[in-house]
């Protein structure tokens, strides 16, 4: 408690003592005076963030952070809507709280996101707090993210086969008017033009197999609603890696776009991350930072350095999808899968990826984002064990609205094998959808969920020892039978269903949760 009110008592302090209509101040100011002359030419020298280049006092109290990027100028080519990629047209203007957006679209239908560099993040909070030091607060700690970091990432996931896009920042004049009535909204300020992947129009030649592409949303229903819809984990895992490599903290479910591929009757997702903003954060160097992230706080903005002191923090915004698409790999697997991309991010791949900067940026941060990112690839198989160890703890095994068969057995007193079976019908022929064996050691819970259907809980096993089970039967008229037993008073099979319309047979290790409640079968499938 105390750390939260230092930190409040130095923002009240410093703030008072602030010129409150400094952040006020638009980029256009400085960009127009670097690149104005320059607005018929094909380039012009801008600053992409000249108003976090503060005092020393400010930066004792706030930190460093990245302020030395946003305000170096660097050369870059200007944006002319009629001649990128061919010609581009804007057919939707989106954003959230904290960028200007748009969608644009080529002659070949392809789509395009183009974004601001610079955040305002002050919608974020409520209309009360706007108008105070919070406000100011927010917009300067925009300082800490690394506004060219995204141009390194897509080497690097080339070369561990992650999906991606290929990021390029541009100028855009202040005397552009080709964006009609939301000119001025563009006007002398930098944007980030990445490619979007949307439906059939945005398939390249590098996405060998995919057929169609769908956000976060429609894939989670799709993957619930139905069991011949899979998440490919194997591939999830080397993006989630990549985004430890590269320190990216903002790994939430908006966060991603799913390629389709169809394997038999089968439909999987590959992931394909998106929104690179917040690789390469520099936040813990200010004494008010430094308190407000450690791990009672906000322990998630948490600095890129050469090691991996906290990969928790990278796990928070990430928890839902971490869940839900990571439940059924092994150590082993994450360990493999860690090794590989060792093997491929060579030193040469690294060094190239690093070069995507600007050369000015580079010869500010070049060289110590190339050590660190070495230095991190050498540490991934330790951080993937980390990751597993998190994510291990306790595992939600969940169905789909169609019929599963559950079937669970307590190997030994270390060990606890569940299967998921899909069982044939004249639509899908059988498969196993889930097989992982879980260790005592490394897990604390099991939860099955069956969601709807009619769907079979076989638990079995007699053992000294083992790891407890929950069981969610879901809507529908489900079996559960539990025939397991464990030494001891406390029941480690816990049954939970309606009390009416179902077939369960509780045997001697179970307890019976059931209820009356239909809330019982709740199961956050969106995250929202």
């Amino acid at each position: 408690m105390w750390r939260v009110m230092l930190v409040l008592l130095c923002s009240v302090f410093f703030y008072s003592c602030a010129d409150d209509d400094f952040f006020q101040h638009d980029a256009l100011s400085s960009e127009r005076q670097n690149g104005e002359a320059a607005a018929s030419q094909d380039s012009a020298w801008v600053t992409v963030g000249r108003h976090y280049d503060r005092s020393s006092f400010h930066r004792f109290f706030w930190g460093n952070h990245n302020r030395a990027l946003w305000s170096e100028p660097v050369k870059l080519p200007i944006f002319k809507l009629n001649a990128v990629k061919g010609g581009l047209k804007v057919v939707d203007i989106g954003g959230g709280y904290q960028t200007t957006s748009f969608e644009l679209q080529d002659s070949a239908g392809r789509h395009y996101a183009l974004r601001s560099l610079d955040k305002d993040p002050v919608h974020v909070v409520s209309k009360f707090w706007q108008q105070t030091f919070v406000a100011n607060i927010l917009r300067d700690q925009t300082s800490a993210a690394n506004p060219f970091g995204a141009l390194v990432v897509p080497a690097l996931a080339e070369a561990v086969g992650v999906y991606h896009s290929n990021p390029e920042l541009y100028y855009i004049s202040t005397s552009d008017k080709s964006f009609g009535r939301y000119s001025t909204a563009v006007q002398g300020k930098v944007f980030m033009l990445e490619e979007k992947y949307e439906n059939t129009s945005d398939i390249t030649p590098d996405l060998k197999g995919v057929l169609d592409f769908e956000d976060s949303e429609d894939m989670l229903q799709k993957r619930f609603a139905s069991n011949s819809h899979h998440v490919d984990q194997l591939a999830f895992a080397r993006a989630r890696l990549l985004d430890l490599l590269i320190g990216d903290w903002d790994r939430h479910k908006g966060q991603w776009e799913w390629a389709v591929i169809k394997n038999g009757a089968d439909t999987y997702y590959k992931p394909i991350p998106k929104d690179r903003d917040q690789v390469f954060l520099k936040m813990q160097d200010g004494v008010i930072p430094f308190i407000a992230t450690n791990k009672l706080l906000a322990r998630k903005f948490h600095s890129f350095d050469d090691d991996f002191s906290d990969v928790k923090a990278y796990m928070i915004n990430a928890a839902f999808v971490d869940a839900r698409f990571l439940n059924e790999l092994s150590l082993s697997q994450w360990q493999q899968t860690a090794r590989h991309m060792q093997q491929q991010l060579t030193d040469q791949v690294i060094n190239k990826a690093v070069s995507q900067l600007p050369k000015q940026v580079y010869a500010l941060v070049g060289e110590k984002i190339a050590s660190n990112l070495k230095s991190r690839r050498d540490q991934l198989p330790d951080a993937a064990s980390k990751m597993y160890e998190i994510l291990a703890k306790q595992v939600v095994v969940p169905g789909s609205d169609e019929v599963e068969h559950f079937r669970v057995d307590r190997l030994d007193d270390e060990h606890v094998e569940v299967i998921v079976l899909r069982p044939a019908s004249s639509a899908l022929p059988a498969k196993q959808i889930y097989h992982r064996v879980f260790n005592r050691k490394e897990t604390e819970l099991i939860i099955l969920r069956g969601l709807a259907g009619k769907d079979k809980f076989i638990i079995t096993g007699n053992v000294r020892e083992s790891i407890p089970v929950k069981a969610y039967g879901g809507l529908g008229e489900d079996k559960i039978i539990d025939s397991s037993v464990v030494k001891g008073w406390k029941k480690y099979t816990l049954i939970y269903d309606t009390s009416r319309g179902n077939e369960i047979i509780f045997g001697s290790e179970a307890k019976d949760m059931t209820t009356d409640d239909v809330r019982v079968h709740a199961f956050d499938r969106e995250g929202n």
